[in-house]
């Protein structure tokens, strides 16, 4: 048994209220493989940091690792040296932190005009909805950085596309939260979506935003498409006026052809009513549609939004949605061959010819999915086909002796029959939960962010916290810190339907878990984004939540803010690379294809915490004044970009 803290964190019942299946959890399944194959953990000597805070670059130390110490099953002698960095300390300070040798600058900070001719920042928050559809969205989330040029051209200017997940009202406009209005709804949906922006890199190194054909906004209201088995003639996605938009986007993917995968979460939170008579059916509990929404209000200004009033607007979303960064004008597409639940990101490969996308469902005890396109890709694109229109999705589950399975949830087959409800494909995929649940699939604790080893094909998948569900995955219960699991396919091939799995990391403080063998260079909770780079460093981004940082209630009083680490999945050896400023999240990672600049997201800096204060429309600088420290400004996401004074690879 874990060493628990009096205090133990415990999770928010309203995550897991949805999920009412009898499913097996990741948690029973873990407790029989804990004692057989434990988790490479590990940790190095301290560091050296630069700030990009008020003005400051300073430097401070941790205490050292002792000598020649391994934690967690790092070799010595392992001959090929993955992290070259010395690890920076935790901090609590409203500053952007990385290692001694290397340098961060600030970049396209929410409001900065897409276009050098377009709107400017207004620093009070009062840019109109019209000027917030020409700048960068609001809190930055999943990227990737597009080439553009061969060779080392390629790696000096190219696109940026990131994620705008959500916004937070009281930063948003000047009066905050007070009194929704439809101008205020048309500015919200115009702060969501996505931002394709032209970068390039100046002779001194820095990074700039430049003038192109390219830059574009995707919104809440862009008109969108939909394709696969859930067309837009499908009785359910009726509703006032035609599909547009794109909404809550967190994580994000990357096709073979070249184009990028957006990733609607938590779309629920969106919808309310206030018409008493309404209630939601089955399908909307399951997926954490309610009366009151999320607390955006929209629907008091805008009958879109109105569970009632709209009653199938709320189905356009909850997909992967496509879009083309080198086409502006082609309309995003959403591929409901997917499925329809609370997708985190969409990790996308190819096996045998066919592609392969990997998706979590970031919600308290839902599951891990894998969709296998039909045929070989590149002949479906010629013909004009998409690849993620035809295809099979799959759920896992996972046993108890460390071997998995993926279940396919295809109508007509097991549970998925016309006997028991379910009337056709189009029916499985607005309804993917269910489907899920009457199948088999193993509950998971919030799973998140998945990448593949570049190396090996291993692939790994956050388990950002939860209830610890009685299952074989879930070491914990309850499991405030999260951990991160990785499966390897029969034969290395992304196509096949099962697997062998372990855990890479059990997340969290020795001062309450005495099972986490982390110390004090690489102590982590709540693990969220994840992803490789080309040489194989395994990047693990945090996100404890503002109801959690700092909190000794809640086991997280040793962690800090949120952070970044870099792992060798060899030696299991971990080291905080990075800390974020007051409030935030960190979150988005992609590279130069040279390696030698990395780009991070800092989400909601300055978001009101149980531990700093609550930022209000009159006092949004409560908790953060990240990155402009301006005396009347207001804490705002940005884009950060990393390069080594010595111009050598990110990491090495």
């Amino acid at each position: 048994m874990s060493a628990q803290h009096p205090v133990f964190p415990q999770v928010d019942p309203d995550d897991v209220s949805s999920n009412r299946s009898d499913n097996p959890s990741f948690g029973e399944v873990v407790q029989g493989r804990m004692s057989r194959r434990g988790a490479l953990l590990g940790g190095t000597a301290a560091a050296a940091a630069f700030l990009v805070g008020p003005g400051a670059v300073s430097g401070s130390a941790a205490t050292p690792a002792a000598a020649g110490a391994h934690p967690g099953g790092g070799r010595p002698g392992h001959g090929r040296r993955l992290l070259g960095f010395e690890p920076v300390p935790t901090s609590d300070a409203d500053a952007f932190v990385v290692p001694e040798g290397y340098e961060a600058q600030v970049l396209i900070p929410w409001g900065t005009p897409i276009r050098p001719e377009g709107p400017a920042w207004r620093e009070d928050g009062g840019n109109t909805a019209d000027e917030q559809a020409e700048q960068v969205g609001m809190n930055h989330d999943g990227m990737h950085f597009f080439p553009l040029g061969n060779g080392r051209e390629g790696s000096k200017r190219g696109l940026l596309v990131l994620n705008h997940e959500y916004i937070d009202q009281e930063l948003l406009f000047p009066d905050g939260a007070a009194d929704m209005t439809e101008e205020k709804v048309r500015k919200a949906l115009a702060a969501h979506g996505v931002s394709v922006v032209e970068i390039e890199r100046r002779r001194d190194g820095s990074w700039e935003r430049v003038d192109s054909r390219y830059a574009r906004r995707v919104t809440g209201d862009t008109p969108v498409a939909f394709s696969g088995p859930v067309g837009a003639d499908h009785p359910a996605l009726r509703a006032a006026g035609s599909p547009r938009g794109t909404l809550n986007n967190c994580s994000h993917g990357v096709t073979p052809w070249g184009t990028y995968l957006a990733c609607e979460e938590n779309w629920n939170n969106y919808f309310g009513t206030t018409d008493s008579s309404w209630a939601p059916d089955a399908t909307q509990e399951r997926y954490g549609v309610s009366a009151e929404g999320g607390g955006f209000d929209w629907h008091l200004a805008d009958s879109r939004f109105d569970l009632a009033a709209n009653p199938n607007e709320i189905n356009r979303f909850g997909w992967i949605v496509e879009i083309d960064p080198k086409r502006p004008d082609a309309k995003p597409v959403k591929r409901t061959a997917l499925g329809r639940v609370k997708h985190e990101g969409c990790t996308v490969t190819e096996s045998r010819g066919r592609v392969v996308a990997y998706t979590g469902d970031d919600q308290d005890g839902d599951y891990i999915y894998k969709f296998v396109g039909k045929g070989n890709w590149r002949m479906q694109r010629a013909r004009g086909r998409s690849p993620l229109d035809h295809g099979t999705l799959y759920v896992a589950s996972f046993k108890d002796d460390g071997s998995g399975e993926w279940l396919p949830l295809t109508h007509g087959e097991g549970a998925l029959t016309s006997d028991n409800g379910w009337a056709d494909q189009a029916d499985v995929l607005l309804r993917t939960r269910e489907a899920a649940d009457a199948v088999g699939a193993t509950k998971m604790d919030r799973p998140e962010w998945i990448t593949i080893n570049p190396r090996n094909n291993d692939v790994y998948c956050t388990l950002t916290n939860g209830s610890g569900w009685d299952s074989a995955v879930n070491p914990r219960k309850p499991n405030p810190y999260g951990h991160i699991v990785r499966w390897t396919e029969k034969h290395r091939d992304h196509t096949s339907t099962t697997f062998e799995w372990d855990l890479f990391v059990l997340a969290g403080d020795p001062a309450y878990d005495e099972r986490v063998e982390l110390d004090e260079t690489n102590i982590f909770g709540s693990p969220d984004g994840v992803w490789f780079d080309d040489d194989g460093r395994l990047w693990i981004q945090t996100d404890v939540s503002n109801g959690s940082q700092h909190l000794a209630e809640k086991g997280y009083d040793n962690i800090g803010n949120n952070q970044m680490l870099a792992a060798d999945p060899e030696t299991g050896e971990i080291r905080r690379f990075l800390t974020g400023p007051r409030g935030c999240e960190i979150t988005g990672a992609t590279a130069t294809p040279d390696q030698r600049t990395l780009f991070v997201n800092v989400q909601h800096p300055g978001e009101s915490t149980d531990h700093w204060g609550e930022a209000t429309a009159d006092d949004p600088r409560a908790v953060s004044n990240w990155p402009d420290f301006r005396p009347n400004g207001r804490p705002r996401s940005a884009t950060v970009a990393i390069t080594r004074v010595d111009g050598g690879k990110i990491g090495a």
